[in-house]
């Protein structure tokens, strides 16, 4: 990993001042609300008033839910790189996609850790 330059260390340092800036700050009546609910129970919040969502289609997959991304180096066969990258920018989250998509699949019940394994015999076949 190569060093970060003076000018690119001062530019990521006003980069995030500015972000700090723009992040609002809670008022002091904010904050008293959150402690206040905070400190119920959650039995004793009245939901009466809010209507129950019994349509989901409206709903966002992952829209709060963000797992810590690692960096990886994998190798991969070149029609496969080029098939993920032929709908444009975002192949590696459509990768990251898809391989979720077969981790919960395998994951549920239904396969690699459930199935029985066959082994292909290696050497003369009878």
């Amino acid at each position: 990993m190569r060093k970060l330059t003076k000018e690119q260390k001062r530019d990521i340092r006003a980069i995030a001042a500015k972000r700090d800036e723009d992040m609002r700050k809670l008022t002091k009546e904010q904050k008293r609300d959150i402690r206040a609910i905070a400190a119920k129970r959650d039995e004793d919040i009245d939901f009466s008033d809010a209507p129950p969502v019994l349509d989901w289609r409206g709903a966002e997959i992952g829209k709060f839910y963000r797992p810590k991304k690692k960096p990886v180096t994998m190798r991969l066969d070149s029609d496969v790189i080029a098939w993920l990258k032929a709908d444009g920018p975002g192949y590696q989250t459509k990768a990251n996609w898809l391989l979720r998509h077969a981790m919960t699949h395998f994951t549920e019940g239904k396969g690699l850790a459930s199935r029985k394994r066959r082994h292909r015999r290696v050497g003369k076949a009878k």
